[in-house]
């Protein structure tokens, strides 16, 4: 069984945001099996939208294992390093199509930070 959380454009949570950080929403997705047994979306609360913590630390609290993302800056990836979540690049704008690949094995490491992160 594994969590998979998905930086989302809005509350259902269908459309990946291209911007990490600064996504409205988190969609999550647990995976066990080869299918996706639970799924959910929760507000992006971190201090980007004048909560608490990084994006990253929010993920870690909703139990992500994995963060599917189109790409985040530098520290972001070592944060989710730190945390022992692995960061993966993002293939398609549709959440369920990312998880779907993530099942199927095609989604690889992100290992190098945005050279526009500020945006993400």
């Amino acid at each position: 069984m594994v969590k998979i959380v998905i930086p989302a454009e809005d509350e259902s949570g269908e459309t990946l945001s291209a911007h990490f950080g600064r996504a409205p929403y988190f969609a999550w997705y647990v995976v066990e099996s080869g299918k996706v047994k639970e799924r959910g979306v929760v507000p992006n609360d971190s201090e980007h939208f004048g909560g608490t913590g990084s994006p990253p630390e929010k993920i870690r609290s909703l139990g992500g294992e994995v963060v599917v993302s189109q790409g985040m800056g530098m520290k972001a990836i070592q944060m989710f390093q730190s945390f022992n979540i692995a960061a993966l690049q993002a293939t398609n704008s549709r959440s369920l199509d990312n998880v779907e690949a993530f099942i199927r094995g095609e989604l690889h490491e992100l290992t190098q930070g945005c050279l526009h992160a500020q945006e993400h």
